[in-house]
């Protein structure tokens, strides 16, 4: 079977493709960058498509030809910086279920969530929610998953969080009481209900609930990945509610991470589903989260990954404040500092008081992208960029920095390397 993925670069999407091409399945996928999916996965046909953009069926109807099944999997958590929620979840969506219509590409799959119901009050399930009533109210073979948290290897985003507390020193931090419920599915075990209704007609115009077989608390999610993770248990440390609210503006603000309003709100509606028989349906017991962790031991990057998580934030942060903290001293200390040191150096009045200013300048606006998390790569390469060629110059002008007992050159050095951790860091795909 010929199966149009979208959705393909995220982690479930990854995983979905792995297992169609093992059941012998050809996947088109359709992602923004074919070119870095073409290099993880050579086997597969990739077109080039954006769902903040392709949002009628005339953008979906040539990627169809040759087309028997469509997998839709796309999907963000926090709309924002470059991200339209309304047009991944819904317009585009809706645009490529027409054009399958219209192509006659009758079998449909979308990947939904537990929890995408307007009661829950947020974008995020209401514009799911909108993209699987279009679907349904379509002549087509459709079926609808809504699967609980999905968990597994190479997880990011909330697992990936619950992992980061499981390793935390000392303590365990815990949402409130940490009782918000899941039942947790393994994200083969959801590729594996993928392949079943990709051609079981019995499944066709079905909504199901793709779920593990346990109700697992945060606090238990938390307490197993630290013994998998080999960390000695830890005290539990309840973080009021009204603290956790104001952390997730924050990340509103930032636009990134898993601590969001959103995400928060998510959590709080509950993400168990309702008992509908989902084992006896699809034909096969899912894993519990104790057996799947059993089956896979953990390993040194399990850890390591664990530990970064946390450590992510707390480096970019590093480097705006000491970006920022360098610009505004630079600009406060002008006349007293810098530009007399400039001028013991050789440089004339002018010269001195401009590169000065530039200078400090250049320290703000480097905190701002850094704050903005505008284009990582690039922006660390400015930083080591500027960094070395201060270096260079004050050694040139200024060379008896070197043996101040402050070490005002020589602190250069672990900064250089902080910055080439923060831009491997900040790389997830």
């Amino acid at each position: 079977m010929r199966v149009l993925l979208t959705g393909a670069n995220g982690f479930i999407g990854a995983h979905l493709t792995a297992a169609l091409i093992a059941a012998g399945h050809e996947v088109v996928a359709a992602v923004r960058n074919p070119a870095a999916l073409a290099a993880r996965f050579p086997d597969i046909d990739t077109v080039a498509a954006d769902l903040n953009r392709d949002i009628t069926p005339a953008d979906w109807r040539p990627r169809l030809a040759g087309v028997d099944a469509v997998i839709n999997c796309a999907g963000v958590l926090q709309g924002g910086r470059g991200q339209d929620m309304t047009a991944i979840h819904h317009l585009a969506p809706a645009a490529l279920f027409d054009a399958c219509v219209a192509a006659g590409v009758k079998r449909v799959l979308q990947i939904s969530a537990i929890s995408a119901d307007d009661e829950a009050g947020t974008e995020y399930a209401r514009t799911k929610k909108q993209g699987d009533d279009h679907l349904r109210a379509l002549d087509l073979d459709w079926v609808v998953l809504r699967p609980s948290l999905i968990y597994g290897e190479g997880a990011y985003g909330g697992t990936a969080m619950l992992r980061a507390l499981a390793v935390f020193p000392f303590v365990t931090p815990l949402v409130g009481r940490g009782g918000q419920a899941f039942r947790p599915l393994h994200v083969e075990d959801l590729a594996r209900t993928v392949l079943e209704c990709l051609t079981r007609d019995d499944l066709a115009r079905r909504t199901l609930e793709p779920v593990g077989p346990k109700v697992e608390t945060v606090k238990g999610i938390v307490a197993r990945y630290r013994a998998w993770l080999g960390r000695p248990p830890a005290r539990p440390l309840h973080i009021p509610l009204a603290l956790i609210r104001l952390l997730c503006r924050l990340g509103d603000l930032l636009g990134r991470g898993p601590l969001t309003t959103t995400s928060l709100k998510q959590i709080e509606y509950g993400n168990v589903g309702q008992e509908t028989g989902f084992i006896e349906t699809i034909g096969f017991r899912p894993a519990t989260l104790a057996e799947s962790l059993q089956r896979r031991p953990a390993q040194t990057q399990d850890l390591w990954h664990a530990r970064f998580y946390l450590l992510r934030p707390l480096v970019r942060a590093v480097l705006v404040l000491l970006w920022l903290i360098s610009g505004l001293l630079g600009l406060w200390m002008l006349r007293s500092f810098a530009v007399p040191l400039l001028n013991a150096a050789g440089f004339p009045p002018v010269l001195a008081t401009a590169t000065a200013l530039g200078t400090a300048l250049l320290d703000l606006a480097i905190a701002g992208l850094l704050a903005a998390n505008w284009r990582p790569r690039l922006t660390a390469a400015v930083q080591l960029t500027v960094i070395a060629g201060y270096t260079l110059a004050l050694t040139v002008f200024a060379p008896h920095l070197w043996g101040d007992p402050f070490g005002p050159l020589l602190k250069n050095l672990p900064i250089l390397v902080l910055v080439l951790v923060q831009m491997v860091l900040a790389e997830e795909r």
